[in-house]
């Protein structure tokens, strides 16, 4: 079975995206753009670095996102190149990044909540901010349309 567009909108699957997007961005110490760019990715499953580049166009330049994503461990190698009978190497996002965009998609299936424990950096009451924010995570629990 085929999903619709109006299935989609009856799930509502995009009304805390925003609100979503920022928790993990704060949480796992990533910009909006490179989170976008995993999720891009992770649907790609393996890909090159001109796959890679491709996929960048429509973000904000970053000069250091290909070297920051693998250093940080969300991008790995699944296929290394030889140099004689494979000419590139051949990537794909890590176990973490699956788990996180997992995550993400039980948070806006309404499967799991957005922690809102001690623990948690983005549930910080340190600035105005923050606390909007926490008030917004409030609201998203409480949402029984979720």
């Amino acid at each position: 079975m085929r999903l619709t567009s109006h299935d989609l909108r009856e799930l509502q699957i995009l009304k805390y995206y925003r609100l979503v997007r920022k928790w993990a961005c704060k949480t796992y110490g990533l910009k909006d753009a490179d989170l976008e760019l995993l999720i891009y990715l992770d649907c790609k499953g393996r890909f090159t670095r001109n796959e890679f580049i491709d996929g960048t166009y429509t973000y904000s330049w970053d000069k250091e996102r290909w070297e920051r994503l693998r250093r940080e461990g969300w991008i790995e190698v699944w296929r290394h190149r030889n140099r004689t009978t494979i000419k590139y190497s051949v990537y794909k996002t890590s176990f973490k990044c699956s788990q996180l965009i997992s995550r993400i998609y039980r948070i806006l299936l309404a499967e799991e909540d957005l922690p809102t424990s001690d623990r948690s950096v983005f549930y910080d009451n340190k600035s105005y901010t923050d606390k909007v924010y926490n008030k917004a995570i409030d609201d998203m629990i409480k949402d029984k349309d979720r």
